[in-house]
């Protein structure tokens, strides 16, 4: 479970780090550096649980039945 979690996070975390970082650039006219670490920030601490969530997921439907 940790090292598919490890290879998610890597990819979930800098997807939503990402996505936050270039919603302020995009939204905030201006331009500080607070807004924009504050949006990685949100964005690592929110991937922590999707990608708990989604390994779960795959780890489940992986899962040999009967």
């Amino acid at each position: 479970m940790a090292r598919l979690f490890w290879i998610l996070f890597a990819m979930i975390a800098t997807t939503f780090m990402g996505i936050g970082v270039v919603t302020v650039l995009a939204v905030d006219q201006n331009m500080t550096w607070k807004p924009i670490v504050l949006a990685a920030a949100a964005g690592f601490a929110l991937s922590i649980p999707v990608t708990w969530f989604v390994a779960r997921q795959i780890l489940a439907a992986a899962k040999p039945r009967g």
